[in-house]
């Protein structure tokens, strides 16, 4: 039993860095992003966005040998749908729209409720669950990205801009728990899928709304943070979401405006004042708190059957097929008996159970 709740502990720790990682490479993108707005559309910009993740991630994927992630099948056709519709098409256009007819501050607020989104839609629609403890922790976490996005200025939003902008991170909210069903695939597959249909979508669109490319030398540059801050940053985080569920996995993310914030002093100029500060202690605290959290009890498994990368611990006590991969950690079809048990644990693919 001592091997599973290290095994837990390393992979709390692990999903953890994938996490604040990902919300890291994420976080450069909006200062830098903003250096390139001003000679790029917004759609535009998107598109070019995507595209440098999904080709650099394609590429990857052509020098990379052999295979040990289970492989994407025809049945996952509709969540990956549901993720490139809702994550690279629907949100976008929601929030242009949105942006459209609130001020700037009321649309940086708005843009932190997808981190309460997902968390809600993971909790009620998916099973997943917090502890009190979590919850506080990722409550410090969104006010600090709050109190960050936060500058002094107008505050107007119109209703429909703010109900635009509020169903965009409604729709990357879907998309984020899509995504962590999808986890137990190869993640560089999915989000290869994921980043070129929405590169193309938004390319299509943007072409039609009248906007279009930019010289190559902008480009260039916004496939390289593409590649950066949308492929290896999604990348990062759909690893996460398979180590700890999307309503933890959010909450790390939602630290990714903390960069963004860092990155503007030297970038853009910008100063660290009394609010900002006070922002990172909040974000500072909150993930320390995270981090510290443990949730164990006794619970059972129900028999089930599917495919995804693993090793033999005690979740994983089956036969094999004489053509089944051999070496840990590998993928094929397995069964898992029904077991009760205590250990700490998160809501993983195996831990969806009653509380």
């Amino acid at each position: 039993m001592r091997g599973t709740v290290d095994d837990v502990r390393n992979g709390r720790g692990r999903g953890a860095f994938y996490g604040l990682a990902a919300a890291v490479l994420f976080g450069m993108s909006a200062p830098i992003s903003k250096l390139l707005l001003p000679n790029v559309g917004f759609l535009m910009l998107a598109s070019l966005l995507y595209l440098g993740a999904g080709l650099g991630l394609s590429a990857f994927a052509l020098l990379r040998r052999g295979r040990r992630e289970a492989v994407v099948r025809r049945s996952d056709a509709l969540p990956l749908a549901g993720i490139v519709v809702t994550g690279g098409i629907v949100g976008p256009i929601l929030l242009l729209y949105g942006l459209q007819s609130v001020s700037g501050v009321a649309g940086s607020l708005l843009l932190n409720l997808e981190a309460p989104f997902t968390m809600l839609l993971a909790v009620l629609v998916f099973r997943e669950h917090m502890s009190r403890g979590e919850v506080l922790a990722s409550v410090l976490i969104v006010g600090g990205a709050l109190v960050l996005s936060y500058e002094r200025g107008e505050l107007r939003a119109e209703l429909l801009g703010a109900l635009a902008i509020a169903g965009a991170c409604l729709s990357w909210g879907i998309d984020n728990n899509l995504t962590q069903k999808l986890s137990v695939r190869d993640p560089i597959a999915v989000v290869r899928i994921k980043t070129l249909g929405a590169g193309v979508c938004t390319m299509a669109i943007a072409l039609a709304a009248g906007q279009r490319l930019p010289p190559a030398r902008l480009i260039a540059a916004a496939l390289v943070l593409g590649l950066f801050s949308y492929g290896i940053s999604i990348l990062l985080d759909a690893y996460a979401l398979r180590v700890l569920g999307a309503a933890r996995e959010a909450a790390f993310f939602a630290t990714a405006p903390f960069v963004g914030a860092l990155l503007s002093i030297p970038l853009l100029g910008d100063r660290i004042t009394a609010a900002r500060a006070g922002g990172f202690v909040l974000m500072i605290g909150g993930v320390a708190a995270l981090l510290r959290a443990r949730h164990g009890h006794l619970h059972a498994h129900a028999e089930m059957a599917h495919e995804h990368l693993h090793v033999h611990d005690e979740h994983h006590q089956h036969t094999h097929a004489p053509d089944d991969p051999p070496g840990e950690p590998h993928a094929h079809e397995h069964r898992h008996e029904p077991l009760t048990h205590e250990h700490a644990h998160v809501s993983d693919i195996h831990h969806r159970h009653r509380h």
